[in-house]
């Protein structure tokens, strides 16, 4: 496999018994069933349960699908709209793991957050989080779908697809663009949401930065949520006591934003 491009660069493993990364076809209602393949929007908020802070933006660079792909379908009863339960199968993706590489940059939309913007404490508190299995609950695609996390280096042992060559996908969904991460200058203050073709090269599928996807529709008009001690919801490296805690240790201990 080829070096992490990046110096701020992590490595995991997420694995569960069950994952549902919804095909947008059948995420309205009724009998959902799921991609193949997980999701750039699923594997961030997989990193977002780990560590996040709206200081930095996470970018997926690639994903290796490490055992084969199988899907199960069960008999749901989901909460209506209107109330009450319905009856409906969905279809997962069973006995899933994938080893996962991303790096983090600035969110240039929040220079308020200028201050806390420490590239050695951010990539050294994430790669302890990761140790520890995250600071919250993980889900592969829903919340019924539980993830374990752990670090890995990224192309070691043998996976499911290492000389299976290209195998396409046809149009999936890509992701989400909220206004607070919006960097095309189209995209500014407003929800986006982003699809691309996938290639599965080897097991292995690096995607393309959201920046990048060129299929795209802007949803609805959104504001960027402001951060910082004003607003009562960050407290950073101003928080009490940081100074006989130490800036990491505060950071991985009392994780306030």
């Amino acid at each position: 496999m080829d070096n992490p491009k990046h110096r701020n660069t992590v490595e995991f493993q997420v694995s569960g018994k069950y994952a549902l990364f919804t095909d947008v076809l059948t995420r309205t209602g009724g009998e959902r069933c799921t991609y193949m393949i997980p999701t750039y929007e699923a594997l961030k908020g997989v990193l977002h349960s780990i560590y996040w802070k709206p200081t930095l933006i996470w970018y997926i660079d690639a994903v290796r699908v490490m055992k084969p792909i199988r899907t199960v379908r069960k008999g749901i009863r989901p909460i209506k709209y209107s109330g009450g339960n319905d009856l409906a199968y969905y279809t997962y993706l069973e006995d899933v793991c994938y080893q996962v590489r991303a790096h983090f940059e600035w969110n240039r939309n929040h220079s308020e957050l200028e201050c806390d913007r420490n590239e050695h404490k951010h990539h050294n508190i994430a790669r302890r989080m990761i140790a520890r299995g995250g600071r919250r609950d993980i889900f592969l695609g829903t919340r019924e779908c539980q993830g374990y996390a752990e670090p890995c280096v990224f192309g070691e042992g043998e996976g499911a697809y290492d000389n299976t060559g290209d195998i396409p996908y046809s149009l999936m969904l890509h992701g989400f663009t909220y206004a607070d991460e919006a960097e095309n200058e189209d995209d500014k203050g407003l929800l986006t949401v982003r699809f691309w073709t996938p290639v599965m090269k080897n097991g292995v599928i690096e995607f393309l930065p959201p920046k990048d996807c060129t299929v795209k529709r802007h949803i609805k008009e959104m504001e960027i949520k402001p951060f910082g001690q004003a607003h009562r919801n960050f407290s950073g490296l101003l928080e009490p006591g940081l100074d006989l805690l130490g800036g990491d240790d505060f950071e991985l201990d009392a994780g306030a934003l």
